[in-house]
């Protein structure tokens, strides 16, 4: 089993969860199931991106290969939310070429199974 390489050093920015999965105007379905599903919003995003980042390395991640930009990552993590609900959050990461870091590029609410933990 592997978790996302250099786990460690993954950076969410921001913007991708404030102008993306929770912006109801971008993305109403992403948004409605982070509040209802999760109680994340824009207001308590900075809460969402250090749960993921406490969470990604205990979860397997699946290679996606590279799309010429970078090597790209998926990896469903189960997460607890503020209103104590429990949901599964597929991340997308990617590193990119001539970088060492994981980079979120995307994250919902999911039905999808968790791979496997590793802790």
């Amino acid at each position: 089993m592997s978790i996302l390489p250099n786990a460690n050093k993954a950076v969410i920015p921001l913007e991708k969860l404030t102008k993306y999965s929770l912006d109801f105007n971008k993305d109403p379905n992403k948004a409605v199931a982070f509040r209802l599903g999760l109680g994340y919003t824009k207001k308590n995003a900075e809460e969402l991106v250090a749960i993921i980042l406490e969470n990604i390395n205990r979860f397997e991640t699946l290679s996606k290969g590279n799309n010429g930009y970078g090597e790209v990552y998926e990896t469903v993590i189960r997460i607890t939310g503020e209103n104590g609900k429990h949901a599964n959050v597929l991340t997308s990461w990617i590193i990119e070429n001539g970088t060492d870091f994981p980079r979120l590029t995307n994250a919902y609410v999911t039905k999808k199974r968790i791979r496997g933990e590793t802790k």
